[in-house]
């Protein structure tokens, strides 16, 4: 069982880390669109297409944007602090179960 504690615990430290890289992504695009970046730089681009599927989505499913302000990225972070304090913790536990 030793085998699947082990997963479950490097599971938990690999999502733990993709969820805390991927809010770090949102950041750095909230930060470029306060100011006039180049569209042509490879990281603005990056920073774009990582983020704009999700943000998307979360655009046509909530209407966040209030008075011209995007609070989008803001929502797709307390999501992503969420899963990291719930899931994270959870697969930790149940690693630590078996």
């Amino acid at each position: 069982m030793f085998i699947i504690s082990n997963f479950l615990n490097a599971l938990a430290i690999l999502i733990d880390f993709l969820l805390s890289a991927y809010m770090w992504i949102i950041i750095g695009r909230a930060v470029v669109s306060w100011v006039s970046a180049d569209p042509y730089n490879p990281i603005v681009r990056f920073l774009y297409e990582a983020t704009e599927p999700v943000l998307a989505r979360l655009r046509r499913a909530v209407p966040v944007a209030v008075g011209g302000i995007d609070f989008s990225p803001m929502l797709v972070i307390l999501a992503i602090i969420f899963l990291r304090s719930f899931l994270v913790p959870t697969l930790q536990h149940l690693a630590a179960a078996f």
